[in-house]
């Protein structure tokens, strides 16, 4: 590379000069430092992983950065500035670098610039690791060359575009409404969405919106049964109905602002906090046009919504809870002794790979039936195993989950049982917050069982049972005591301080910049500028108010680069895929791939039947999946979520995206396959237990989280791969079917191919595309 870099030029070779620069400088993480992009095709998934967790000879890369000391990080950080250094012809820039470069070496005090960057790659190294540097300096470099081009009034203009102080001012047409207030706070179980809903019911028009497609659905259902006709809106799924329809149901990123209600419920308010997702809470709380607007969640939004409330002018009334039924820490835990849960359990955790792992030990040592709740599994699959769990008749006695059973189901757990006080954030494994404990600990012991509510559901609506009927105080069954503990006796101290803690207040709401200010910031850059860093730098230039706070671009920022080298898209398009319930692990991650191959049907507007999308694995609905295998969930989980971003763009894309039907038959197999797929690893898991109980066989001890002999012992089961057990539960798996005369190709205990034809073309030769099963799916 030749010659000086103006704007022009980088913008005709932006694309390839970075690429060409990311590759010579092979900053990937960790044991893939030295690899070329060709070396990376060639390795297969299991090279890859191994090598991510590689800690390279000339560097401490393989420690996560904030156990590395000041220094460490600092020689890091002065590593990947020399390598982009010595590639970059640009004078100026480079020069700017080099004192980057002497200021962190030398300890020499840094111009503003300087200190601005050094900053940022502090944060972003503490915050996401060493990957993230390469990102920081890319930024840096496209912001140079942006200041080349600006003047001091185009970058007075951007700043005066930035200014986000009064996000209330977003919506005039809201403000025009002398509005009501009501916030109902409480604990878990107080009732408190009830009385909302109750009051929703008594209106002619009205919405609700929660903050999962599972609660949306529910409330869909209730007010249907009732005969109050009610719309379902979420992200991915619309259902209207026919007649004169007055209610909607919706989760909260779809909440119609410009509608105007008598009544509007926002549930779980206090995810206006939410470093995320907070911006959808604030946008309904501001815009929804509602006379009355009923708020429901924790008793620490108080101060926030009052401070709202008065910024907007509304009038604001709070109703206070208290919890339905006794709660109590236990003095003692489970001391790691499995053998000791019993019917009604639930046992939290904090990584797929821990849930899966105690599912499975739980069921060879007890042989009871062990039913799974976590993030990623696709809410319909979350709702069949929380009514196995519920549901008294069968042998599922106990619940493993992560914090997604903090909201959106109804669960009958008499006992919530930590198995650690850590959650592995990304980065590290950081100690949970008092609000998070206290949530999920409130979903042990209820008003009136799981059960119950489902029967009344029932018998008040001809449709089906909603998948968390809300319970309601009017009825008085005996009360059921919930108990809390955890299953080691080290993590026991956290839960008892925690539960007797008030959890801190919120103190600010989250907002995200309208798609119309990001429209006009846009337009100050050149066409070939990347999204992402447009993105960054109007939060970098954002003016806040103190009472609220820029929701961070976790996700935003990796679709943007993912959808980056397709061309002919307009910032309006790469806005609404920014938008998208879509996640970037990595570079490795088939998502990236699915996420272009939707955005080139976008750009050219056509080629967007969901059978010829590229990255979507179909094929899997026909292979066989090895019963209880992480990878055969985890593959089927994939496919699951690139299955809701085609639906959730075919309402975005409807002219591209035309076969939204299929894509909902096919949804349905997914979640089918992978129902069977964790049934039938349960089956596997209780026979080989009956097996060995009927043999007079004993085993050996083998450690679960919690049961933790030294410091440390959570994160090494996190860490570790292939646990024994699951080598063991395979040679148990071909014991049991020698017995049972089963054949050798697995008969029985394989997720069957489903038919002996192709199912991919078997699919392209439908006629008519079976009526999709209408199911609540996420916003």
């Amino acid at each position: 590379m030749t010659g000086k870099w103006t704007a022009s030029k980088a913008s005709q070779t932006r694309q390839g000069f970075w690429s060409s620069l990311v590759g010579s400088t092979r900053a990937s993480a960790y044991g893939l430092l030295h690899l070329s992009a060709l070396e990376k095709r060639s390795l297969n998934a299991e090279q890859i992983r191994r090598l991510r967790f590689q800690r390279p000879s000339n560097l401490v890369a393989g420690v996560p950065a904030d156990q590395l000391s000041a220094q460490e990080r600092t020689a890091i950080i002065i590593q990947e500035l020399g390598q982009v250094h010595v590639q970059i012809n640009e004078p100026e820039f480079r020069s700017f670098l080099h004192d980057v470069i002497a200021a962190l070496n030398e300890g020499l005090e840094p111009s503003k610039d300087t200190a601005t960057l050094i900053d940022s790659l502090h944060d972003a190294f503490l915050e996401r690791g060493r990957w993230a540097l390469q990102g920081q300096i890319k930024y840096a470099y496209y912001g140079f060359l942006a200041s080349q081009r600006f003047t001091k009034t185009n970058l007075h203009d951007q700043e005066k575009l930035a200014d986000l102080r009064y996000p209330a001012e977003w919506h005039p047409n809201t403000r025009k409404i002398q509005r009501s207030i009501h916030l109902h706070v409480g604990p878990t179980n107080s009732g408190k969405t009830y009385h909302a809903l109750q009051r929703l019911e008594q209106a002619k028009s009205g919405i609700y919106a929660g903050p999962l497609r599972l609660l949306a659905h529910e409330v869909y259902t209730r007010l249907n049964a009732k005969g109050k006709l009610c719309n379902l809106i979420t992200g991915d799924e619309r259902q209207i109905v026919e007649g004169d329809v007055s209610m909607s149901s919706c989760t909260v990123e779809m909440v119609p602002t410009n509608l105007a209600v008598d009544v509007a419920v926002i549930d779980e308010i206090q995810m206006i906090g939410h470093e995320e997702r907070g911006w959808a809470w604030t946008e309904a709380v501001m815009g929804l046009r509602a006379k009355e607007l009923h708020l429901c969640g924790e008793e620490r939004t108080v101060p926030l919504i009052k401070e709202l409330a008065a910024a907007m002018g509304d009038d604001l009334r709070v109703h206070h809870y208290k919890r339905l039924s006794p709660l109590k820490t236990m003095s003692a835990s489970l001391c790691g002794n499995l053998n000791n849960l019993r019917k009604g359990d639930c046992v939290v955790a904090f990584s797929k790979v821990i849930i899966h792992r105690l599912k499975a030990e739980i069921e060879r040592r007890t042989g009871k039936g062990v039913a799974v709740i976590y993030g990623s599994l696709p809410p319909e699959i979350r709702a069949q195993q929380a009514a196995l769990f519920n549901d008294q008749s069968n042998d599922y006695d106990i619940l493993v989950a992560s914090d997604a059973i903090g909201m959106g189901l109804n669960l009958s757990i008499k006992r919530i049982i930590f198995s650690s006080t850590k959650k592995f954030n990304g980065r590290i494994w950081a100690p949970i917050e008092t609000s998070q404990i206290k949530q999920i600990a409130g979903r042990a012991g209820r008003y009136r069982t799981a059960t119950q509510a489902v029967e009344t559901s029932t018998e008040e609506s001809s449709g089906p049972a909603a998948p968390r009927p809300k319970m309601s105080p009017d009825v008085s069954p005996a009360q059921t005591l919930g108990l809390v503990t955890t299953l080691d006796r080290r993590s026991l101290p956290a839960i008892q301080r925690a539960m007797t803690r008030q959890a801190d207040p919120i103190m600010s709401a989250g907002i995200f910049p309208p798609d119309n200010i990001l429209v006009r910031f846009a337009a100050y850059f050149p066409p070939s500028t990347p999204f992402s860093y447009i993105l960054l730098r109007l939060h970098n230039t954002s003016l806040l108010h103190p009472r609220f706070h820029l929701c961070i671009l976790k996700d935003h920022l990796k679709i943007a680069d993912a959808i980056e080298p397709v061309r002919n898209l307009t910032v309006n398009d790469r806005i609404i895929f920014c938008a998208s319930p879509a996640s970037v692990k990595n570079e490795f991650d088939p998502m990236k791939g699915v996420l272009q191959a939707l955005a080139e049907c976008v750009a050219s507007n056509s080629g967007g039947g969901i059978l010829d999308i590229p990255g979507l694995d179909l094929e899997l609905l026909e292979m066989e999946m090895t019963v209880g295998s992480r990878t055969s969930l985890g593959k089927l989980e994939a496919l699951h979520k690139a299955l809701i971003l085609y639906l959730w763009l075919s309402y975005r894309f409807a002219g591209v995206f035309n076969t939204q039907a299929m894509a909902f038959y096919i949804k349905r197999l997914v979640e089918d396959k992978i129902q069977k797929v964790l049934s039938q690893g349960s089956e596997i898991s209780r026979r080989a237990t009956q097996y060995k109980a009927e043999s007079g066989r004993t085993e050996r001890h083998h450690v679960v989280p919690g049961d933790q002999k030294s410091e440390g012992a959570d994160e090494e089961f996190f860490k570790r791969g292939r646990s024994d057990h699951e080598l063991s539960s395979a040679r148990f798996e071909a014991q049991i079917n020698l017995l049972d005369g089963v054949k050798g190709d697995g008969t029985g205990y394989k997720t069957p191919a489903g038919s002996s034809l192709d199912l991919v073309a078997s699919l392209r030769d439908f006629k008519t595309v079976p009526e999709p099963v209408k199911v609540g799916t996420t916003a």
